[in-house]
């Protein structure tokens, strides 16, 4: 008789805000045993305990010897020492994004990963989106990627800014998607809410492909939105991530076949009201593709278990995350250096014309 496989005793240190739903999930996926909720806090971490019928820790040291596997949800500038002790031990780690504060201290991760033969996933949960699991195979080869993250300042997060609190997904999906080297990067942006980091970043990425991406993100907006265009041979592609939603443009049998519209136009006696009416549909075809929308975080700690039990590779390693910091460092060093009026003796980096805003207030 075959012995049943063992559940996956897994642990989540950090149970805040996003934290808590990791450990809800976690206590409802098949084969998996959630061990325990870690938190410093103990009301909340208690709270979280009961409703996922689990115990409680006040230090994840405690957990050393009891985990397979442990899920990292506790604020950026804790992820280094806090994921350094348990890939030190061989345990495999999902640590959600950003995958360090700096590049420095994620290049060290990826290094204990790789000497201690411990599997790292790191949380950019817009690549198991629906929406970007449908466009991918249609973006092939792209020479435009236009990038939209919006959102009102969250009061959370708030040791980081907002390239590696927001931008850092686009970054990610963007270098899935273009397979070329980084050639040069410019950036600014501005820190506003006086918590010392950046609070809206506009930035430029050029790649060696002829690739060109722009990144614009934002956490001081009154609307949000999540949205991408990619721009390739197969036409374009625009992906709405909250909706999810993926709609793709391509040159239509009228722009194949027969004159084109502008020179149907130009003809005596043309139509131009239905020339107008035309153009979407017969020369540029719209397909809205069929999406069936689903829990990303449930997918994405699915595929963490999967890749524990099966050793396989998830979509997002500490390699991939790592690439992502080094670029997120490229645009916050550029975003450093941008002189508002052209020259270095006037107002330099994020910083500056939030000091003339409140003068002028």
């Amino acid at each position: 008789m075959t012995e049943p496989t063992p559940a996956l005793r897994v642990a989540v240190i950090g149970t805040g805000a996003l934290g808590q739903h990791h450990a809800r999930i976690l206590s409802q996926l098949p084969g998996v045993d959630l061990v325990a909720v870690a938190d410093t806090r103990a009301d909340i971490g208690r709270a979280v305990a009961q409703k996922c019928g689990t115990r409680w820790v006040s230090d994840y040291r405690n957990l050393f010897g009891e985990v397979d596997a442990v899920s990292i949800v506790v604020p950026t500038f804790a992820h280094f020492p806090v994921a350094s002790e348990f890939l030190k031990r061989g345990i495999p780690v999902l640590l959600e994004k950003p995958l360090a504060l700096n590049a420095d201290e994620g290049r060290i991760l990826v290094k204990l990963a790789q000497k201690y033969d411990a599997l790292l996933q790191v949380g950019h949960i817009e690549r198991f989106n629906a929406a970007t699991v449908a466009a991918r195979p249609l973006c092939a080869d792209p020479k435009y990627i236009r990038c939209e993250r919006l959102s009102a300042y969250p009061f959370r997060s708030m040791d980081i800014g907002v390239v590696h609190d927001l931008m850092i997904h686009d970054i990610d999906l963007a270098l899935s998607f273009v397979d070329s080297p980084l050639e040069r990067v410019e950036a600014f942006g501005i820190g506003m809410m006086g918590g010392g980091h950046e609070d809206a970043v506009q930035a430029r990425l050029y790649f060696e492909s002829g690739c060109i991406v722009d990144l614009n993100a934002s956490r001081i907006s009154p609307v949000t939105q999540r949205t991408m265009q990619v721009w390739s041979a197969n036409g374009c592609v625009n992906i709405d991530f909250a909706k999810p939603e993926v709609v793709h443009m391509a040159p239509g049998i009228g722009l194949h076949e027969g004159p084109s519209p502008v020179e149907l136009a130009q003809q005596p006696g043309a139509d131009v009201n239905a020339l107008k009416q035309e153009v979407f549909g017969k020369f540029i075809q719209v397909q809205t593709l069929p999406i069936q929308a689903h829990d990303n975080l449930t997918q994405e700690l699915s595929q963490f278990v999967h890749c524990v039990k099966r050793q396989d590779q998830p979509w997002v390693d500490g390699q991939q995350a790592l690439q992502a910091m080094v670029v997120a460092g490229r645009i916050l060093d550029s975003v450093a250096r941008h002189q508002w009026e052209g020259h270095a003796a006037g107002a330099v980096g994020p910083f500056a014309r939030r000091r003339e805003f409140r003068k002028v207030g």
